[in-house]
């Protein structure tokens, strides 16, 4: 039986749902990176950077070629990158809604002390 169109999604995103993975597609934005880059970029453990980039590697997210002893990683399309824009658009905007309240909320709490 073939998986429904809104888990499959739910899958996708839950896949998307680390910190680490976040980050290397962010970097992997700006182009091919070896993971020698990546780790310092990153700053987590050799062992946990492998691990996530397997998990991204295995959705087909993104693809590795090695170059001699060195392995550089990349986007696998332009779809992932407009994804993280789109992330980065929409935090944006709730960020500003948050704000927004915020900043009345401290106004309606002068206006009370007055």
């Amino acid at each position: 039986m073939p998986v429904p169109l809104y888990q499959a999604k739910a899958e996708f995103f839950r896949m998307l749902g680390h910190p680490v993975r976040i980050r290397v597609l962010e970097l992997l934005q700006d182009g091919p990176m070896p993971v020698r880059d990546l780790l310092s970029a990153i700053e987590v453990e050799p062992s946990a950077l492998s691990q996530q980039l397997a998990v991204l590697r295995r959705s087909g997210i993104v693809t590795s070629v090695r170059e001699g002893s060195t392995v550089v990683y990349e986007l696998a399309g332009g779809d992932v990158a407009e994804l993280m824009r789109a992330a980065r658009r929409i935090l944006t905007e709730m960020l500003a809604g948050q704000r927004e309240l915020l900043d009345e909320l401290r106004d309606a709490e002068v206006s009370a002390r007055w």
